[in-house]
């Protein structure tokens, strides 16, 4: 073996280093080393070369991406291919700091969807009885569980993708655009191409913050992001500061930091009325 040629087991544990800042040992035969590898080196990619994707490549990941598990087998997931660029020209219009959606060769938004459960019960004299807030979230997780399934999927056939939660900051147009009828929700939006770029692996916090045994524990919880944000800043410095003009500028500029900011402002607090809308009480 060439010495610069990495196993799979030294992919993951070069990986998890990157991503979490701490030691993983994997050992040379874990089983599925190739598919966690690739797993574990997930990266989010927003420049992608112009090759089209082939329909039957479509196909095969739409199918492979709902054969995801779904609650109770109620199957509440759609996938829309945006493919009349008018269309995708007039989302991306109202999203002007995302422009790598006009440059993907594919993108598709993924929406939870609790009609056609409703049309089953009409059809079969049935009532719908769970008018609350548990039916819509069973719709987003379905919609959300099919989204990673197709990443997982596009991955491995040599694609590279970028999530766009930001369809829902112009949720009436997005609606509007691909026709959703009451009971239907964009979920998020997923650019799909061949990668023009490696990307980077983005850090994460460390396992102690987020994974938790019998019980939930947030002790030494700002220490860790304290330490986060510093490894972090290491790695992938923030370009730019934001709302700069609301808050200043910091010395230090790090990933708590951004977060606070971005939530120190409403962000699509119209989205609940807007679930209303589609059919959906939250009660």
């Amino acid at each position: 073996m060439n010495k610069l040629e990495k196993t799979p087991a030294s992919r993951i544990t070069s990986a998890l280093n990157t991503r979490f800042g701490s030691h993983f040992a994997v050992p040379p035969e874990q089983p599925g080393a190739v598919e966690l590898a690739r797993i574990a080196e997930h990266r989010s990619l927003r420049r992608y070369r112009p090759d089209p994707l082939s329909p039957d490549l479509l196909q095969l990941l739409c199918a492979c991406a709902l054969s995801a598990p779904t609650k109770s087998d109620l199957q509440q997931a759609d996938i829309i291919h945006v493919a009349d660029a008018a269309k995708r020209q007039r989302i991306v219009a109202h999203l002007p700091e995302m422009p790598w959606i006009l440059d993907a060769p594919l993108f598709l938004v993924f929406c939870g969807n609790n009609r056609r459960i409703r049309h089953i019960g009409e059809w079969r004299g049935k009532p719908f009885a769970n008018e609350h807030l548990d039916h819509f979230m069973n719709a987003a997780v379905d919609a959300g569980i099919v989204m990673m399934n197709f990443i997982s999927a596009a991955e491995a056939a040599g694609l590279g993708t970028c999530p766009i939660s930001a369809i829902r900051n112009a949720v009436d147009t997005v609606s509007r655009e691909l026709e959703l009828p009451e009971g239907v929700f964009p979920v998020a939006g997923l650019c799909v191409g061949y990668p023009a770029t490696s990307g980077h692996i983005s850090p994460r916090l460390p396992l102690d913050v987020t994974v938790h045994t019998d019980r939930y524990d947030e002790n030494r919880l700002r220490e860790h992001v304290d330490g986060y944000d510093q490894r972090r800043h290491a790695n992938h410095p923030y370009g730019k500061q934001r709302r700069t003009r609301q808050f200043g500028t910091a010395d230090f500029y790090g990933w708590s930091e951004d977060k606070a900011r971005q939530y120190a402002e409403p962000e699509r607090a119209d989205f609940g009325a807007y679930i209303r809308r589609q059919g959906f009480s939250l009660k």
